[in-house]
């Protein structure tokens, strides 16, 4: 009855879209009546209303239902959100503007002259608009009212025309900000957590192990790593589409001739065209790149760009007024002012000491009213004129509505897909076909594909993604990034806009395109470029480093990146030293075998006998180096014939897993039957018969797996432990050998601050001798309490200690203090005297092997990664690694 039920959900949800009724009440109207129909029937024929639900109940479902929409609404974790209507502020109010057409005007004067000028204009407008605005819709209407006529006029192909405006005002969905890209990634933060919790408990299933390694786990996502991700992509799609119109005009130029500017290109010209480009290309900057540097989430990238679009709409609005501009120069010589006043003054009110600080407040601060005055001014007039203020936010508030209350739809929907079984059917049907990962990601990807002919992309984002995204992302024999992922849908949901016979795209232009264009030559148009859309997904499948690398990069050389013996980065960042190890070995030994010469018979005994223990780590590196080359060239080796078998017997073991969990269930079941009143003796005997049949399909998939599995198995385990083992020991050396060394130069360069002390330290005699015990005692406290910043004084520390306490009691012993002050002192003195010489003889020697071996044998006890490094490890963590023969 659950398979009904879950048919009935899809039908009911398909038919009510088909019959256009509006998605934001399709999506959970059909989730209630279905939840409704299997609660109702089951508690007619079977006396409970879970009866029919493959998981939960309809409580649960409800609950399930108030959980997400508390995370909509009201989570503060989950702010992802937030940055929608911001950015779709933003769009509205630039397209509001005449931005759209002031750029197609003046990029076609530019292009015009090279072949296929017009549509490489379209092009390259596009991409702009895509990076400001986003609105498809918008962009679409705007090329098709200003650029068609031209491109008509100057005798382009009715298809080159139609399909590269449809297709150029597409690219908003995936060149960031994005609205498609944000629900993405909220889409996907879920589906990351889940499809963890599925690799764990793989994991634990496969090798008993109950803590997975962190290095395993999956790695998440966020809006700004989406868009991120997604900006090179971008750029590759917007250079196919270029490419091909140019290509296209060599070879038929008579269907995209060039078109003469008629004008000259001179100094006004460019002016016009500066002032034309710069804004918006200032706006996508400050946007784009505040998130790129990592000096704004992307809530607050969305606020700034909600201001910035304001702001130019206050001056293009005003156009031909005397004043036009003041309100844009205004705002820029407030943030010109602000900048240059943090640049010198710390601006920070918890900070203020000086009244150097406090004129550096009031300049802020000055600055800052300046552009609140320019913002209000620019926001009075959007509002004064044409009433753009109001028509913005309204479509703002309508724009935003539909997508949180779709979202809200969804997740009820999704909830009710799984209540009946609909996500084990989908894992069971993609986990059973051949190939593994790849086929089922061409699978999901082809029907996502065949989804958009007829949905929109909100509707597949929210409501196929929780769905197959979770199962996708646990397969640890691809090991794909969340990132990588959501782009890759993003790429194919971007089709949806142009697919008949639903694509949004081909009806907007439709709408303002002449009569003379047929429909027909719509269609024949974006053919070329949905197989653009295509090959772009085919070449960011296969270069992940397209989508993984910038995230990456910002990750690892932000101010918060993760240190350098973070588990997820060992691995890419041994490939790096050990690289590094091959080119520089020479350099390496050598400062090894002179750091071995220096003289250390003067150090304290535990300071000398940790430095040359490190030093030993230090020279058996190479020792290590060789052990690792040789374990991993054996669990290679084994890895070759060992795959195939690990792959066969785990798919086994899965379905066996799979038919426990059945068998669990109908165990369930009949236990349920049996104490019902009266017992139901055909059913129980029904259920009886089946978990034998279960019981002798699982004996039968045990038969079934190899006899050498054990055998084979145990011995790639231990040839997996032992590379495992073998960087292990590799880590803790290098760790060893890099520590002592830094901790005994660390006490070294203490010694002016020690030497510093000395005067004091003589003068705790007197103290004793001239103050009550409990007053000396307090001042040899403060003395010990101030040393403790010196590196190294825990001797001399001790010793103070132990005079204190012969101060302290019932009974104090002041001549007690006093010996034991004299020892402190005389260790004090001593320990002064072998710093100050190895500050002499060691320091240097130590300095120029320490910065020899900073980026290899010490880069993990680095606080960060150093940029050459971060961005090496940034380009190798960008590809996707097997990690299957871990489970």
């Amino acid at each position: 009855m659950e398979l009904f039920f879950l048919a009935m959900l899809v039908l009911v949800m398909a038919a009510a879209l088909g019959s256009g009724y509006p998605v934001a009440f399709a999506l959970p109207g059909s989730a209630i009546l279905t939840i409704s129909a299997a609660a109702l029937t089951g508690y007619l024929f079977a006396g409970d209303s879970a009866a029919y639900f493959a998981h939960g109940s309809p409580v649960q479902w409800l609950t399930a239902g108030v959980t997400n929409f508390r995370g909509v609404y009201w989570e503060v974790e989950r702010d992802t959100l937030i940055a929608i209507p911001l950015f779709v502020f933003m769009g509205i109010m630039l397209q509001r503007s005449k931005i759209a057409e002031d750029l197609l005007v003046a990029m076609a004067q530019l292009f015009g002259p090279v072949p296929g000028g017009l549509g490489i204009s379209v092009v390259f407008v596009g991409a702009l608009l895509a990076a400001t605005t986003g609105i498809v819709g918008a962009t679409v209407v705007a090329m098709g009212l200003i650029s068609l006529p031209a491109m008509l006029r100057n005798n382009y192909s009715h298809s080159l025309a139609t399909g590269t405006i449809a297709a150029s005002g597409t690219l908003g969905q995936i060149i960031p900000p994005s609205i498609v890209l944000i629900i993405l990634a909220d889409q996907l933060a879920s589906a990351v957590d889940q499809a963890d919790a599925s690799r764990k408990a793989l994991y634990k299933a496969t090798t008993g192990d109950f803590a997975m390694p962190s290095e395993f786990g999956v790695i998440s996502t966020s809006a700004g790593d989406m868009f991120l991700g997604a900006f090179i992509p971008g750029l590759v799609l917007v250079a196919l589409y270029m490419v091909f119109i140019l290509g296209y005009s060599l070879f038929r130029p008579k269907n995209a001739p060039a078109v003469p500017f008629e004008g000259s290109y001179d100094r006004a010209f460019a002016g016009r065209i500066l002032l034309i480009l710069v804004p918006p290309l200032t706006l996508i900057f400050v946007v784009l790149g505040s998130i790129i540097m990592g000096i704004a989430t992307v809530n607050q990238a969305g606020a700034i760009g909600a201001a910035g679009a304001m702001v130019m709409a206050g001056y293009r609005l005003a156009e031909g007024r005397k004043d036009a501009f003041y309100p844009a120069i205004l705002a820029v010589v407030s943030l010109v002012c602000v900048f240059i006043v943090s640049s010198f003054f710390d601006v920070n009110i918890k900070n203020v000491k000086t009244s150097s600080d406090v004129w550096g407040i009031a300049l802020s601060a000055i600055a800052v009213t300046g552009f609140i005055i320019a913002l209000i001014w620019s926001g009075w007039r959007t509002f004064k004129i044409d009433n753009t203020m109001h028509s913005v936010m309204i479509d703002t508030a309508k724009t935003t509505s539909l997508v949180f209350i779709i979202l809200l739809g969804a997740a009820m929907l999704t909830a009710a897909f799984r209540a009946f079984g609909g996500e084990e059917l989908v894992r069971e049907f993609l986990t059973s076909l051949p190939g593994g990962f790849w086929t089922q990601f061409i699978i999901v990807m082809a029907v996502i594909f065949v989804l958009g002919f007829f949905l929109d992309f909100i509707e597949i984002a929210v409501v196929v993604v929780p769905i197959v995204a979770p199962i996708l992302l646990m397969d640890p024999s691809a090991n794909v990034t969340a990132v990588w992922l959501g782009v890759m849908i993003g790429l194919n949901i971007q089709t949806s806009f142009l697919t008949p016979p639903f694509g949004f795209a081909l009806f907007y232009l439709r709408g303002v395109a002449p009569a003379v264009v047929k429909t027909t030559s719509m269609y024949k148009g974006v053919i070329a470029f949905i197989g653009l859309q295509l090959l772009a997904l085919v070449i960011v499948g296969f270069v992940p480093n397209l989508v993984n690398y910038l995230p990456n990069r910002i990750s690892l050389t932000a101010a918060t990146a993760p240190p350098p013996i973070n588990p997820r980065l060992q691995y890419c960042m041994e490939q790096y030293i050990f690289n590094e190890y091959a080119t520089r070995g020479d350099e390496i030994r050598g400062a090894i075998d002179t750091v071995g010469k220096l003289d250390l018979s003067y150090l304290p005994a535990k300071l000398k006998a940790d430095t040359e223990k490190g030093l030993k780590a230090a020279a058996s590196v190479y020792g290590h180096l060789e052990t690792i080359s040789k374990a991993e060239a054996a669990r290679d080796a084994g890895a070759e014939t060992f795959r195939d078998l690990h792959f066969k017997v785990r798919r086994i073991q899965s379905d066996m897993r799979k038919l426990e969990a059945e068998k669990k269930a109908q165990d369930s079941d009949l236990g349920r039957m049996k104490r019902q009143t009266p017992v139901n003796q055909d059913a129980v005997a029904k259920a009886e018969a089946h978990l034998a049949e279960i019981d002798a399909e699982i004996e039968a998939l045990k038969a079934s797996i190899p006899d050498n599995w054990e055998q084979d198995q145990k011995t790639f385990d231990a040839l997996q432990k032992a590379d495992t083992k073998a960087r292990r020991d590799y880590r803790k050396t290098v760790d060893t050998a890099y520590t002592s060394i830094q901790d005994l130069m660390e006490v070294v360069e203490a010694t002016p601050a020690l030497e510093a002390f000395q005067g004091e330290i003589n003068g705790l005699q007197s103290a004793i001798a001239s103050q009550e015990p409990k007053q000396a005692s307090e001042t040899i406290n403060e003395f010990s309490k101030s040393l403790r910043k010196v590196a190294g004084v825990k001797e001399i520390r001790s010793g103070l200690s132990a005079a204190r306490r012969a101060l302290r009691g019932r009974s104090p012993d002041p001549e007690k203090a006093k010996e034991e002050l004299a020892k402190a002192v005389a260790s004090f003195e001593s320990d002064l005297a072998w710093r100050k010489k190895a500050q002499s003889d060691l320091l240097p020697g130590l300095k120029s092997y320490e910065a020899t071996i900073r980026d290899t044998i010490g880069l993990r006890q680095q606080r960060r990664l150093p940029e050459a490094q971060a961005l090496s490890i940034a380009q190798c963590s960008s590809s996707h690694r097997d990690i299957s023969l871990h489970f």
